[in-house]
């Protein structure tokens, strides 16, 4: 069984170079992808090149955070995989900042023995389990949005709480979404949820089967007209790949992504940087993978799960 890693980094290459070799030594045979927003920072991967199956894939173009171009090279790394004839068997997705809590090895024997398709955290963004609220889900994925220079969020955010106010609301549906970028727009005209096929939410980060993978490249190919959509809505990474592979009823999905963050009393929902103090309840849970790490804030954490899941130091 072979399992491809898709890393999706901007910044701190040393960093990135230990997730990797991290991979590579506890999983030789591993294939490591390796997506880099070279518009924020230059990645050189030649001290990576002897361990072998290991590409880079170039983006030269920004990841906005809350915009479809922060999945997009998760879709490009799709397409890489398959027009290169990757012959992987599942498909697990990081970023730069995610390190394995377990040996890669482990994780591996893991997938090649589970029932389940895919490990993806899911849910309906208009039932309770949501944390997102009716009102909020409402104005993520059922309206549509023109992103503005970010040198006008000021003067929108004015114009934001003028609105909300008056009775132009009601007149104009207009909807401001200030959190990640200067971003207005309106409630869609034409939008593709409905009782057969319904707007599902969850993480970003997860673990696929090729079966599931190969399904959703193969819809995406189908349904330009999804992709449009969901290009306009926000922050489509926590969505897109939910409401294609849920709805499709092909597959037996775990509802747990294996993975671990802690957002609580987080400003903008950002994962809090682990440190040391975490190390217990990173190896001593059934995750996979945990985020995020600073190796410049705390290197520590890294060498004591390093010495936990390789039985050496770095």
């Amino acid at each position: 069984m072979k399992v491809c890693y898709f890393i999706q980094t901007h910044k701190n290459p040393a960093q990135i170079y230990r997730l990797v070799r991290t991979i590579k030594t506890s999983s030789p045979d591993a294939q490591i992808l390796i997506g880099h927003d070279f518009t924020s920072s230059h990645l050189d991967i030649t001290p990576l090149q002897g361990l072998g199956d290991v590409h880079l894939l170039k983006s030269k173009s920004p990841s906005l955070r809350g915009d479809f171009s922060l999945l997009q090279p998760y879709l490009n790394a799709v397409d890489w995989l398959f027009e290169n004839e990757s012959d992987f068997d599942w498909l697990i997705y990081l970023s730069g900042q995610d390190y394995p809590t377990k040996a890669p090895a482990e994780i591996e024997h893991f997938l090649a023995q589970t029932d389940y398709n895919g490990f993806i955290r899911y849910w309906d963004i208009f039932s309770k389990e949501s944390p997102w609220g009716k009102g909020r889900a409402w104005k993520r994925y059922y309206c549509q949005y023109y992103r503005l220079p970010d040198s006008i969020r000021e003067l929108l955010r004015a114009v934001y709480e003028i609105v909300k106010f008056s009775k132009l609301q009601k007149l104009i549906p207009i909807q401001f979404f200030l959190t990640y970028g200067s971003l207005v727009g309106f409630p869609a005209k034409s939008i593709p949820f409905n009782e057969n096929f319904i707007c599902y939410g969850g993480y970003q980060w997860h673990t696929l089967s090729k079966r599931c993978v190969a399904y959703l490249k193969g819809f995406i190919e189908a349904r330009p007209d999804l992709v449009r959509y969901y290009k306009k809505t926000v922050v489509s990474d926590e969505s897109f790949v939910q409401t294609i592979l849920v709805n499709s009823q092909k597959f037996k999905l775990c509802n747990d992504p294996k993975r671990y963050f802690d957002t609580h009393e987080q400003p903008g929902g950002h994962a809090r940087i682990l440190t040391l103090k975490d190390y217990s309840i990173l190896t001593n849970e059934d995750f996979h993978f945990a985020r995020k790490f600073e190796s410049e804030v705390d290197s520590q954490i890294l060498d004591a799960i390093d010495a936990k899941i390789l039985g050496t130091t770095q």
